[in-house]
């Protein structure tokens, strides 16, 4: 192993659990997730002489969530409705780490709830609540100004209590 490649590995290995994570979250398919991680780290290591963030976390993750939007508009495009058929029909092999931590809650409930949530609303609470993200490390991973990341966490936060829950503006 050369040195860029051992220092790419220092550099990225702590962070690979995450990035799976965070591309289950946003592919919702562990075969597809897995490739996401792979093309992600491999392009991460042809820029990674380039890197001069603070955060190489936040780094790694952008450039996960950017391959799943490629790949989810490559397949959108491609074959919608076939896709959308396959995501519904396929379950998730291994437990996501939210359902380990609810288990005494129905996690199955909250799990249904979250992917209700918009996609911007889901990727914000998973890097937030899931992946313990700060504030800076989100609005980099997303492109987005910090009091965006603030207003879409909060909103995520509130709908998805309101899918837990329902709404309480709808009783009376």
């Amino acid at each position: 192993m050369d040195d860029d490649s051992k220092k790419f590995e220092e550099f990225a290995r702590p962070h690979a659990q995450a990035a799976l994570r965070l591309a289950r979250t946003l592919v919702r398919n562990e075969a597809d997730a897995q490739d996401v991680v792979q093309d992600s780290f491999l392009r991460a290591f042809r820029h990674f002489r380039g890197f001069s963030g603070e955060s190489p976390r936040a780094w790694l993750l952008a450039i996960v969530r950017n391959v799943s939007f490629t790949l989810w508009r490559r397949r959108e495009t491609d074959e919608p409705a076939e896709l959308e058929q396959r995501l519904e029909a396929e379950a998730d092999p291994l437990p996501s780490p939210e359902a380990r931590l609810l288990e005494a809650c129905d996690a199955t409930m909250v799990r249904d709830a979250l992917d209700r949530l918009p996609r911007l609303h889901r990727e914000v609470l998973v890097l937030r609540e899931m992946e313990d993200c700060n504030y800076r490390e989100i609005a980099s991973i997303l492109g987005v100004p910090i009091g965006t990341v603030m207003s879409r966490l909060s909103r995520a936060r509130a709908q998805l209590v309101r899918e837990l829950v329902g709404d309480p503006r709808s009783r009376n």
